[in-house]
């Protein structure tokens, strides 16, 4: 399977990356600095602006899946929805249908009818990309910017750092996954698999889910 990851060179597209590396895919890299992915076997690295359309259609042809973990600069959180609806078009356009966004932990619901966002629990540096996440995934769900896509959001525990890849943990699909001791955590590693597991064998189609251990 070819498949198209843009963000791969982030905190968790490198993860995802890898997973897909191990797995053999053939994978294509959209990144800003392709210095930060080239070299590795099986992975074609492209210099791409995600804000481009045209330009990311024709980097999109052929591909089989897209993978989009972009990520919007800081203080420029909103950019997020924008971008991802112009990724959905080139997709569409280029007659890639299956889609896989990785999204935010804080549209989960921690109680009934309470998100995470909404439980006061976050920080206020994160509030606004939580923010944008949660609006992406209304998009996503109510819009036609992903018509004729079978689209996934995938969001995560509600802390994803690098870790330990152990290829345990629990899947959910609009609550929080939490451990016995109340927390939400996922490393980024487990989480690439997790979501490389979703593309080879679809559970989610047009659906959000989550994970944690």
């Amino acid at each position: 399977m070819k498949v198209a990851l843009i963000g791969a060179s982030g905190m968790i597209g490198s993860r995802i990356l890898e997973e897909l590396v191990s797995r053999e895919y053939e994978v294509t890299a959209v990144v800003r600095n392709p210095s930060k992915v080239e070299g590795r076997e099986g992975v074609k690295v492209v210099k791409g602006d995600v804000s481009d359309g045209r330009a990311l259609e024709e980097i999109l042809e052929g591909a089989d899946a897209l993978i989009s973990a972009y990520s919007p600069p800081n203080g420029a959180e909103q950019q997020l929805i924008e971008i991802t609806r112009g990724i959905l078009a080139a997709a569409r356009e280029a007659g890639v249908r299956r889609v896989i966004v990785v999204g935010g932990a804080a549209s989960l619901f921690v109680s009934t009818g309470v998100t995470l966002l909404e439980s006061g629990a976050l920080p206020e540096q994160w509030k606004a990309i939580a923010g944008a996440h949660r609006d992406l995934l209304e998009l996503l769900r109510g819009s036609n910017a992903a018509v004729g896509l079978d689209w996934t959001y995938f969001s995560p525990a509600g802390l994803i750092e690098p870790g330990e890849r152990k290829g345990t943990f629990r899947l959910g699909k609009d609550h929080l996954v939490v451990d016995d001791g109340g927390q939400s955590r996922i490393s980024a590693e487990d989480y690439a698999i997790a979501l490389v597991d979703e593309l080879e064998q679809p559970r989610y189609v047009r659906e959000r889910f989550t994970v944690g251990y």
